[in-house]
């Protein structure tokens, strides 16, 4: 597989590779399965103060940053990016960030992320961009923060821990949470003793079918009890 590409439109370049550059991402970068990069969108403003917002139309709280900056910063990104980007816009409004559209993103080029600031992007260049080269909108959760650089950095650990030779342990991936529809089942290892806990005996029989009735067991019971809206899904797939 080519190397999977990854470039950040953001007002913080700074903020990257950040986490990245280390455990499981951070080895992918050094042994050059992937590779980041950012593009400054200041670096686009046309005036002498290299001004990125303006009040917002219907005085709105915050500030808003101008579509003329972020498409010709966008235009940049595409330009230089090594084969066919999947363009992204992180946004609370956005669809939800799953285990299936991470493993599809892993299995392209990579990705353009655009990162808002301050009250969000003028809406036109979104239509723009998601009109013209099939921008997604992607929430990483239900909940408000500083700016998209967070969240693409979740994004981007997801997805890179999915391509070839960034986990070792190929199988542990087909057998995380998500992937198999429910949360994952408990984990123990030595001591077998702790605080006067025992590892389940099930897991020192040998008995591998056992044991994966019995993990299958844990991850429905816990996939039934934290998250319903799972379990509901979980059943109406699995019958």
């Amino acid at each position: 597989m080519a190397l999977w590409h990854a470039s950040v439109v953001t007002l913080f370049p700074d903020m990257f590779p950040g986490p990245l550059a280390h455990s499981l991402a951070g080895k992918g970068l050094q042994k050059e399965i992937w590779k980041i990069n950012t593009v400054h969108i200041r670096d686009f403003a046309p005036d002498k103060h290299r001004t990125v917002d303006d009040t917002s139309y219907g005085h709105n709280a915050g500030m808003i940053l101008k579509p003329d900056v972020v498409h010709s910063a966008l235009c940049h990104a595409v330009e230089h990016f090594p084969g066919t980007p999947q363009l992204l816009f992180m946004t609370p409004r956005g669809e939800p960030f799953k285990q299936p559209l991470a493993r599809q993103l892993s299995q392209s080029d990579g990705v353009i992320i655009l990162c808002g600031h301050y009250e969000g992007v003028d809406e036109r260049v979104i239509n723009h961009w998601t009109r013209t080269h099939g921008l997604k909108e992607v929430s990483v959760g239900d909940y408000i923060l500083s700016g998209g650089e967070v969240a693409a950095i979740t994004l981007l650990d997801a997805c890179v821990r999915l391509l070839p030779k960034i986990v070792h342990n190929e199988d542990s991936l087909s057998r995380e949470s998500f992937d198999l529809d429910l949360l994952e089942f408990p984990q123990y290892t030595k001591p077998c003793i702790w605080q006067d806990e025992v590892v389940p005996e099930v897991l020192l029989s040998g008995d591998h079918k056992k044991i994966a009735a019995w993990q299958k067991h844990k991850a429905e019971k816990i996939t039934r009890e934290r998250r319903p809206d799972l379990w509901k899904l979980y059943l109406q797939t699995n019958g």
